[in-house]
């Protein structure tokens, strides 16, 4: 189990520190335009498309308790042996979007594309969260347990 832990906080601390230090740079004032997509400061009050922004300060301790609860859920029920590297990536980037509402007043965001279409402006921890939770899908679907994995 210990294995699996270290696997979990180290995937998690890893996606923390990385996703702050690439925030740092955006609120210190770096910027970068081109024609498809630009690299500028955004903050959102909201969730994902500045859904649910009409929360204000709620929506931080709302995502806390979701985070508190997911966390409980992760130690609890086993998924933690079957995927802990994506569970810390997962956890890392909410724990890193949280950390930005109580420092910054929302999460931080500098990806924006605007080719062809105008889309959601995102960081590094929205995508490594999708990827962890495609990952946790497509393993789930269509894995093979291991025979030789540890039990509960």
């Amino acid at each position: 189990m210990v294995r699996y832990l270290s696997i979990f906080f180290l995937a998690a601390l890893g996606t923390l520190i990385i996703d702050q230090n690439i925030k740092i740079a955006f609120v210190d004032g770096f910027y970068w335009d081109s024609q498809c997509f630009s690299l500028e400061l955004h903050y959102n009050k909201g969730v994902a498309f500045s859904m649910l922004a009409f929360l204000g300060e709620n929506l931080k301790w709302l995502q806390v308790l979701l985070v508190g609860a997911i966390m409980l859920y992760i130690f609890t029920s086993g998924l933690l042996r079957q995927h802990s590297f994506a569970l810390g990536l997962l956890i890392g980037g909410a724990v890193s979007n949280l950390y930005d509402r109580f420092v910054h007043g929302g999460v931080v965001d500098y990806f924006a594309w605007h080719c062809w279409f105008e889309y959601a402006v995102f960081n590094f921890a929205d995508v490594v969260i999708d990827l962890a939770v495609v990952y946790i899908i497509i393993v789930s679907l269509f894995g093979k347990e291991d025979p030789n994995a540890e039990t509960k």
